[in-house]
């Protein structure tokens, strides 16, 4: 396909783990980074657990497989006799046939990471050194430039006290790559990892960081004050972790954490599939919101940055997986769990053998995977990266709609009927991503805004535009509805009726006789302030749709569950648009 200077949006997942993990072979999983880039071409590829064979409906348009940089792939060279790895005490149980005894291995080695005591029988770096080779080779052999594009990626699972501080590191490509993979059994601090990711750059590699579940963090993903690792949120701070980490992922199957009912009160959607658990077994969940979810941190930055602290959390956007099967599942009516031992829908809903009440209950509330997407000029290493880099970049909770959003000071209120609104948009305005100045004439900003509902998938709600800003020292949100299907208008106290929901839940269907197939919108700032920080995201809604959890219900021929929503409206989040004065 020949490069497009106005872009073509491109779909996948940076955030996959295989056989190759710890905790994935012990639940199952028995399949590696090969057969996780057929999957995501269109292969089948072997479920697991039992269970089918998985296989996407619509392959993806690019894939990474980041497997845990502890233990990376030591685990699964168990399970072959002429491995010396074969005869250690815990390979006996890793390969056990018992769930519950392969999962005891699992958290044993867990809680050695976690606590930085790892058995040094399982940290060999020659090992290390011989599997991450293979990763990338593996990841070079199914790069297709123009058709379909990998990167190389491990995890970096920073896990202290059961505290989410996880990380997916990539790489722009293959031919320059460290010998093996920097992990939290060095160290679980963030600056740590960061400083690495420096030293790797001043050998010429190019690299980047994506944070995930914050909602699983107890609030250390975006500290208030001070971090786990010590450091304080001042400029330095800010500069070092935007150099490392320009997006971050918002949703997958562990939840959503744009954010939380109680920090955003008068957000109608904010309780849009909420996992409350720390990463422990106990399905204990985390005291504190405050650092856990994304938009308040946009919050909390923007205060730093107007006290002259620089922005530490100033993240595009992406949606991604964690799927621990080497398939993604971000169809709802498609969905094989996050492990190999959820691959049957009594196993999804109604836990899968060897696991307690709680830890049942926490995969009972797992989410179907989001995707990332990102608008560059080809399906190439270098075009999605530097997409990346500049943070033209949107989430989904799986749906591929396509979403386009641009802001400036100029446009005009019939900019969009222009033929060539989306080059006049680039060269006036910026992409999603972006920053804007103060205007010379001090104008309000204003926004493009563009959604297209999935080809074959559900109608849209509603467009809103979420904003943040600071006023004498304090932090506000504001949520506007700038386009609604259907014809509707809010009401006499600005409240927007809602679509209608057509699912019908014995039958797991839905019907696209509500809602729109496209929605648009030019909008500007109402309450501009020049003076204020200020960011711009975009949050597109779909009518409700069936959630996984009732397909698999119809599947079993039993009512949905009454502890899990029937229903789900999928939706779309923009990487923001920032205002600085």
């Amino acid at each position: 396909m020949p490069s497009n200077p106005l872009k073509n949006v491109y779909f996948g997942n940076f955030h996959v783990h295989t056989m190759y993990s710890f905790d994935a072979i012990t639940v199952g999983c028995v399949t590696d980074p090969d057969a996780a880039f057929r999957w995501a071409k269109g292969e089948a590829i072997a479920g697991g657990g039992g269970g089918p064979d998985h296989k996407i409906k619509k392959p993806l348009d690019w894939y990474t497989v980041s497997d845990h940089a502890e233990y990376l792939g030591v685990f699964s060279k168990m399970t072959d006799p002429s491995s010396p790895l074969s005869q250690l005490e815990i390979a006996k149980r890793v390969t056990s046939k018992d769930p519950a005894v392969a999962v005891g291995a699992y958290t044993e080695a867990l809680n050695g990471i976690s606590t930085r005591q790892p058995d040094p029988k399982l940290s060999d770096p020659a090992i290390g050194h011989t599997i991450w080779q293979e990763v990338v080779a593996t990841a070079n052999k199914h790069y297709e430039p123009g058709k379909f594009t990998t990167f190389p990626g491990f995890e970096w699972t920073s896990n202290p006290g059961e505290q989410n501080l996880h990380r997916v590191v990539i790489f722009k490509d293959g031919a320059r790559v460290p010998d093996i993979p920097y992990s939290a059994i060095e160290s679980d601090r963030e600056e740590d990892l960061w400083k690495w990711m420096d030293s790797m750059r001043a050998s010429g590699m190019t690299l980047l960081a994506i944070p995930h579940n914050g909602n699983a963090s107890n609030g250390l993903m975006f500290a208030e004050s001070k971090t786990y690792g010590g450091s304080v949120l001042d400029k330095a701070y800010a500069e070092t972790r935007m150099r490392n980490e320009p997006l971050y992922e918002i949703t997958q199957i562990k939840g959503t954490s744009e954010t939380f009912p109680a920090l955003s009160p008068n957000d109608e959607f904010a309780s849009f599939e909420i996992w409350d658990y720390m990463l422990g077994p106990t399905g204990e969940h985390p005291e504190h919101k405050v650092g856990g979810y994304i938009r308040d941190a946009y919050l909390r930055g923007l205060k730093l940055e107007a006290e002259g602290k620089g922005n530490p959390f100033k993240y595009g956007l992406i949606g991604d997986s964690d799927t621990h099967n080497s398939a993604s599942t971000p169809e709802e009516d498609n969905y094989t769990g996050k492990f190999a031992n959820e691959n049957s829908p009594e196993h999804r809903l109604n836990g899968p053998p060897g696991l307690s009440k709680a830890q049942r209950k926490m995969v009972r509330e797992f989410s179907s995977a989001g995707l990332a997407a990102i608008w560059a000029e080809s399906n190439t290493r270098e075009a999605l990266y530097a997409a990346i880099e500049r943070k033209e970049t949107y989430a989904t909770s799986g749906p591929r709609m396509k979403l386009r959003v641009f802001g400036g000071f100029d446009f005009a209120p019939d900019a969009m009927k222009a033929q060539d609104w989306i080059q006049q948009a680039y060269a006036t305005g910026v992409p999603m991503g972006g920053d804007l100045r103060r205007s010379a004439a001090g104008k309000a900003p204003t926004l493009l805004i563009q959604a297209m509902k999935e080809t074959d998938g559900a109608n849209l709600d509603r467009l809103q535009v979420i904003k943040g800003g600071t006023k004498d020292g304090k932090t506000f949100e504001k949520i506007y509805d700038v386009a609604l299907s259907d014809g509707r208008q809010p009401d006499a106290s600005g409240r927007v009726p809602p679509v209608g929901n057509t699912v019908d839940a014995k039958n797991a269907t839905y019907a696209n006789d509500i809602g729109d197939a496209e929605l648009s919108a030019v909008w500007t700032d109402p309450a501009f302030d020049p003076a204020a920080h200020a960011f711009y995201y975009v949050r597109l809604l779909q009518i409700p749709t069936p959630r996984w959890s009732t397909y698999d219900a119809k599947a079993l021929g039993v009512e949905p569950r009454k502890d899990l929503p029937v229903s789900i409206q999928e939706r779309a989040w923009s990487s923001p648009i920032w205002y600085t004065p």
